[in-house]
């Protein structure tokens, strides 16, 4: 198979689809490897460190797209993109697609076969969209903390305290892989941390394991008790390849401290404040309300070296597994692939993407061959 590698367009997204050492296995399992020059200068290796792994360096993106099979990607295709898309060509990356209709529409319309990173499902886990979850878990605290400071317009608190002096508070909404880090974090720094969570069993889990913070049913009586002491906001909530559901309100954010921050993981899937709305990584933040939101869409390429490693750790057997034994081959050999399946010849096959959009759902199952 031929397997492409263009460089990310997305604004300040710095990751990379594929390691050389990935590119490499590929090249020796007798598959052709096209990276797009530039492709992973982002995340520190070189066009010649593809080279000598045994890809191909072409120049354009236009002749990675019109040449490979299988296109592998960080990121959602973009406007510009999409007409490079073709008919049966095997298009591996992070989707979202429940956020975003114009994109879904655009796979329909040039039946590419659509596999989403963040739909993948093993034993009720989401193997490669947990790596990116703990980097953006770890990183809002970062970016939270840093938000906080007086000259940034946040309320001067510092997340740790000092002694004599008592610490920020961190509420933490949803205890998920994203949320777990975060408030892993918090307590860290030494926050008074809470994660708020509607799965019994899993807030069991979370008492055991997280020394330090506390954790309390997620409902709106207890969020609106919460608000008006909070300092640090984080939204991780998840469902899988569906809409982020909206469980902050305009109004729940006027009853919280004037320069407090929200940070709202969940803008990849719509954001889970009514007042969220994608920002990037050279204007991150907006007031609304006089609460400071941070709703960068592609939070961990701000570590892109780190994010890359990671996630390429994730993805290389899967893409491995499609390459090697093509569609539907790989889905016999690994039916755990048949998850991540968002759409294939015009059909959307994941059920989510379908009802957020109301459109037409065909079971993946159907593709399964």
């Amino acid at each position: 198979m031929i397997i492409g590698v263009p460089q990310e367009i997305k604004q300040q997204e710095s990751r990379v689809a594929l390691l050389p050492g990935g590119a490499y296995q590929l090249s020796k399992r007798g598959h052709i490897v096209l990276v797009q020059a530039g492709a992973g200068v982002g995340s520190g290796y070189s066009d010649e460190d593809y080279k000598i792994a045994g890809a191909e360096i072409v120049s354009t993106a236009v002749e990675v797209f019109a040449r490979a099979g299988m296109i592998i990607k960080v990121k959602e295709p973009l406007p510009g993109e999409y007409p490079l898309l073709r008919p049966g060509q095997i298009l591996f990356t992070y989707l979202h697609l429940a956020a975003n209709r114009a994109l879904t529409e655009a796979l329909q319309n040039s039946e590419v076969t659509a596999i989403a990173y963040e739909t993948v499902e093993v034993n009720r886990r989401l193997p490669l969209l947990e790596p990116m979850s703990e980097i953006a878990g770890r990183m809002s605290i970062i970016v939270g903390g840093y938000f906080l400071a007086k000259h940034c317009g946040g309320t001067g608190v510092l997340l740790g305290g000092v002694p004599g002096v008592l610490p920020g508070r961190v509420v933490v909404i949803g205890g998920g892989t994203s949320g777990v880090n975060a408030a892993r974090m918090a307590t860290g720094l030494g926050a008074d941390t809470t994660i708020m969570e509607v799965d019994i069993e899993r807030m069991r889990f979370l008492d055991i394991t997280m020394h330090g913070a506390h954790t309390l049913y997620s409902s709106t009586a207890h969020l609106l008790d919460l608000l008006p002491t909070v300092d640090l906001l984080i939204g991780a909530v998840l469902v899988p390849g569906a809409k982020a559901p909206k469980l902050i309100s305009r109004e729940m954010l006027q009853i919280m401290k004037p320069g407090s921050v929200l940070v709202d993981i969940a803008i990849d899937q719509g954001g889970c404040a009514e007042t969220s709305r994608p920002t990037t990584h050279n204007m991150p933040t907006y007031i609304e309300e006089g609460i400071t939101h941070y709703c960068v869409a592609n939070m961990p390429a701000a570590f892109a070296r780190t994010a890359t490693q990671a996630l390429t750790n994730a993805t290389y057997r899967y893409i491995e597994i499609i390459a090697d034994h093509g569609i539907p081959g790989a889905f016999k050999r690994d039916p755990n692939l048949l998850s991540g399946l968002n759409l294939m010849n015009g059909q959307i096959t994941y059920r989510g993407v379908a009802e957020a959009h109301g459109l037409e759902f065909h079971p993946a199952a159907e593709h399964a061959g």
